[in-house]
């Protein structure tokens, strides 16, 4: 790889530090961050995608770097698009504005989207892939394994005891965890595309899945397991905060439902609903990412179908011993090998509980 300047590097996590600011806001688009530097390696612009339909990172920062892009460097977070959508091909932009050299994180895995760094190169733009890639990785984690897998990425999230306790045994479950991590769940959830709960969840907490604790950003769409179509019409998530998606088992009679929601029909299984044509669907529809919140049985099934991909956990200093309802309940490992392997990525202090996020597949270019 050609040398990269500590000017260089500072400029990829500032860009890495603009595509967070979009997170949840672009889909079935990644987030994108682009620095603009003069040969003198001074930074002329800034850009990040704003969602589908709005100018690409690239393109934002070169409108604001004007002349000033020719002979400049570009660095950016994913590989300059070579693919005309909404929007032109971000590669052709580059060229057009005179750019001479390019640095770039990620490699886009989008087929019809790959090929930008070729035709840069082609073209005698200097380009230096890799910069910092597992930061890049980590910033568009949700978007780069949808792309990579064909579905949404799942995130598993919980709030539970030290003994993996969701509940005491009377069923009282606020509040485990304290303030800070509970604010942080709504961040998380602007983050993601969907939120999804089960029936069971649904009927015992009636939870509302909205964001609150003035976290900002678009809110998810709402999904609901509810294979016989018996959710209340009072219920707080069909109320006109965001959009609701009820999903029964196919041939179930349709729930009637007040304001903007929906009803899907999918398979059912031996198992229950089909998840994984659930998931299908989902990602057909533009959703990238998918925040599982409960229950402990919906968690089960997605980790005995391999269908999670990351689990941010919220770890109270309580223990409430066996009596307590466990945070994942029906799926048994009867070996260390059956059992679903995790990598940390973070372990952080929020008050007197413990987030940590981790996930069933290191980031490439992630060492170990």
């Amino acid at each position: 790889m050609a040398r990269v300047s500590p000017t260089e590097e500072t400029a990829m996590r500032r860009a890495v530090e603009l595509a967070a600011i979009a997170l949840g806001r672009t889909s079935p688009n990644p987030v994108v961050g682009c620095v603009v530097l003069d040969p003198a390696g001074r930074t002329v612009a800034e850009g990040f995608h704003r969602g589908a339909g709005h100018p690409h990172a690239e393109v934002e920062a070169l409108t604001v770097a004007g002349r000033r892009a020719r002979g400049a460097t570009a660095v950016v977070t994913l590989e300059p698009c070579a693919h005309r959508g909404r929007t032109g091909p971000c590669a052709e932009a580059l060229l057009n504005a005179g750019v001479a050299r390019v640095l770039y994180a990620v490699p886009d895995p989008t087929p019809g989207a790959a090929g930008g760094a070729r035709r840069l190169h082609e073209a005698g733009v200097e380009v230096v892939p890799g910069v910092l890639r597992t930061d890049a990785e980590r910033v568009n984690e949700l978007w780069l394994t949808a792309v990579r897998r064909s579905r949404p990425c799942v995130t598993w999230k919980f709030g539970g005891t030290l003994d993996g306790r969701s509940a005491a045994p009377d069923g009282t479950s606020r509040w485990i965890t304290g303030p800070s991590a509970r604010e942080d769940v709504h961040v998380l959830r602007a983050a993601h595309d969907a939120v999804l709960v089960g029936s069971g969840t649904l009927r015992a907490d009636d939870p509302h899945l909205g964001l609150r604790h003035a976290v900002q950003g678009d809110p998810p769409l709402r999904v609901v397991l509810d294979r016989t179509g018996a959710i209340r019409s009072d219920a707080r998530v069909l109320d006109d905060a965001a959009p609701t998606l009820v999903v029964i088992g196919h041939g179930t009679p349709h729930p009637r439902l007040p304001g903007p929601h929906e009803v899907l029909e999918v398979p059912v299984t031996d198992a229950g609903l089909d998840i994984a044509a659930l998931a299908d669907e989902l990602y057909r529809r533009g959703l990238r990412s998918l925040l599982l919140e409960g229950g402990a049985g919906l968690a089960a099934d997605f980790a005995a179908r391999g269908l999670l991909d990351r689990v941010v956990a919220y770890l109270a200093p309580m223990l409430l011993g066996s009596g307590g309802r466990p945070v994942l309940d029906g799926f048994g490992a009867r070996t260390l090998d059956e059992g679903v392997r995790l990598h940390l990525d973070e372990a952080r202090r929020m008050g007197d509980d413990v987030r940590l996020v981790l996930r069933t597949e290191p980031l490439p270019g992630e060492a170990g």
